[in-house]
């Protein structure tokens, strides 16, 4: 067998893998499986939310299920664990479960889309986009997509941080499918990282430099004000000019009254003598 159709084996056999544990789980709360080939065995890793059903009473559960997986997938030496999924709203395959769940019991497929939404969003999600498609009202198909939040579309970027689920139910009008993407704040990589630059400085250097700045500000005031000495000479010498220059406005102005008189005096003189 080629290595193209050993690859496309073993991932149709973990479609259907994935399709009977999703099945057979959903009261559990399943969220996804991890299937790794081992040079012991196959190693398969369950994510549900209430793991203690899976595990059943000193775990009979477990082992029933890792005996039907080996009967039915062929699989050598299956080793099953069972994880806790610790935020069920930012896993895709719990949360297109639900909404499945709530088309079943007969509630509108825009409540149940925007129920959601604000679910996954509320938990911390950077982002959600649902895309329900089928006959939804009435005999013609048709899909509607609600989004909040960011969803990168392509790249390595969205490769890393957009996790998606489809799923589908079978309804009166007939078959629903759903299709649910969630963009992880958790899976973001930063170019760098901003707390290293901001970290705060240690106590004993801190106030080393606020007397530092202390004295040199003290310092240049020194600098800057001028003695007492030298602001009485200025003073002084102010009052000095002032003194002067009222002294000298005096006697100009008594000169020019002396002057004037006089040429009075010549002009009355003249006028009697014609």
């Amino acid at each position: 067998m080629s290595a193209i159709k050993n690859v496309m084996k073993n991932n149709f056999r973990n479609m259907e893998l994935n399709e009977y544990l999703s099945s057979s789980l959903t009261e559990a709360g399943y969220g996804g499986a991890e299937v790794q080939k081992t040079p012991i065995g196959t190693k398969i890793t369950l994510f549900v939310i209430r793991p203690g059903l899976v595990i059943g009473r000193k775990g009979s559960g477990i082992r029933d299920l890792t005996a039907r997986l080996e009967q039915q997938f062929n699989l050598e030496n299956a080793q099953v664990s069972v994880t806790e999924v610790t935020k069920p709203e930012l896993n895709p395959h719990i949360m297109a479960n639900r909404i499945a769940q709530l088309i079943e019991r007969g509630t509108a497929f825009r409540r149940a889309s925007l129920w959601t939404i604000n679910t996954i969003m509320g938990a911390g999600a950077l982002g959600v986009e649902i895309t329900i498609s089928g006959k939804l009202r009435g005999e013609r198909a048709h899909f509607e997509k609600h989004t909040a939040g960011i969803i990168p579309k392509s790249g390595k970027f969205a490769e890393e941080v957009v996790r998606s689920s489809t799923n589908s139910m079978l309804t009166k009008m007939g078959l629903v499918g759903i299709k649910l993407k969630i963009s992880i704040k958790e899976e973001v990589h930063r170019d760098f990282d901003l707390d290293a630059e901001a970290q705060p400085k240690s106590e004993t250097e801190i106030p080393v430099k606020q007397e530092a700045v202390a004295e040199n500000a003290q310092t240049e005031t020194n600098q800057n004000v001028p003695a007492e000495s030298e602001i009485k000479t200025e003073i002084t010498e102010t009052n000095e000019n002032t003194d002067a220059t009222e002294s000298k406005e005096n006697t100009d102005a008594t000169e020019s009254k002396d002057i004037i008189d006089n040429e009075v005096k010549e002009i009355a003189v003249n006028k009697s003598e014609t």
